[in-house]
């Protein structure tokens, strides 16, 4: 697996082609989600975009309506920070980050985990190991195995950036 280290200014790591797919295909689906799957009624645009007066609607709307706007565009160019940064094509290879582009990397990770961790149902007190053995043992092909590993190995990857960041 790929990990994240400091050379000089810039952050590197050195992907293999699934990790380049996986990436791509994460990064793809959350823009899908930003602009044509955009509906506030889907519990993962909820995550993303919470409430910011709970118990207050109309200064909840009030509020989206004046940054929701920017917030959504922020996200779509972070997403689009790791599609540009990532090899062309179906090769793996070096993806090497400034610290912009590695805060947006560290951005774009965290909405693709949230997104993720509604979908699986992911809570607070959710054991990773715990689950992933559960999902293995139930059916070891399920898609669920499958996404509970793209989602830790997000954590990981996101994980391996912040270290570098801040070393």
């Amino acid at each position: 697996m790929s990990m994240f280290h400091r050379q000089g200014d810039r952050y590197v790591a050195t992907f293999a082609v699934d990790e380049v797919r996986v990436l791509r295909k994460v990064a793809s689906e959350v823009v899908g989600l930003l602009t044509d799957g955009f509906d506030h009624g889907d519990p993962v645009v909820g995550r993303l975009f919470p409430e910011v007066y709970p118990d207050d609607a109309a200064g909840s709307a009030e509020f989206r309506r004046y940054t929701e706007g920017d917030l959504k565009t922020a996200k779509i160019d972070q997403a689009g920070a790791i599609l540009a940064a990532l090899p062309d094509g179906e090769a793996g290879g070096e993806v090497r980050l400034d610290a912009e582009a590695a805060e947006a990397w560290l951005r774009a990770l965290n909405d693709a985990r949230l997104a993720m961790g509604v979908r699986l149902e992911i809570k607070d007190g959710t054991d990773l190991g715990e689950e992933l053995d559960d999902a293995v043992a139930e059916d070891p092909t399920s898609s669920r195995v499958f996404q509970l590993s793209v989602y830790a190995y997000l954590g990981y990857l996101q994980e391996s950036l912040l270290n570098a960041l801040i070393d």
